[in-house]
């Protein structure tokens, strides 16, 4: 199966410990990249990119353009695949967490009727029924549920 892997780029290490166990299963795996090209062209992780935005979130139009890049290529993904894996881990104290950007990776997964999968149970959260009603299998942490 193609999987392609969606969640905070706070979780990339899980996502890469993730897309080792899909392989071993002998899934075709993509994830967001671990490296991003900053302002000068220079080569930063995916880590110091998400600290960046984190740090900026109005000042500067290159940490948003880029932003808008890879959330195009990952769309691209998204839809290149049978199913995606949402990693939603603990963060932002919330158990399970699932942010604004991975809701709409998987909008996009369920209006293109691909299998969604959660890694953990559905979050206390306020669009909580949105995800609902795109009814994730949750394999809660099981990798070798995905199908």
């Amino acid at each position: 199966m193609k999987i392609t892997i969606c969640g905070s780029i706070a979780f990339i290490d899980e996502m890469q410990e993730a897309r080792i166990k899909l392989e071993e299963l002998g899934h075709e795996v993509k994830l967001p990249p671990s490296e991003i090209i900053d302002k000068n062209d220079k080569v930063i992780s995916a880590k110091e990119y998400y600290a960046l935005r984190k740090e900026n979130n109005t000042a500067e139009a290159w940490i948003w353009d880029r932003k808008a890049e890879l959330m195009k290529i990952h769309f691209n993904k998204v839809v290149w695949a049978d199913a995606i894996l949402v990693l939603n881990n603990h963060k932002n104290n919330i158990s399970d967490y699932v942010g604004a950007n991975t809701l709409l990776e998987m909008g996009l997964a369920f209006y293109h009727g691909k299998k969604i999968y959660l890694l953990n149970p559905i979050p206390e959260i306020s669009y909580k029924e949105e995800i609902l009603g795109m009814k994730p299998i949750i394999i809660n942490g099981n990798f070798a549920l995905i199908e």
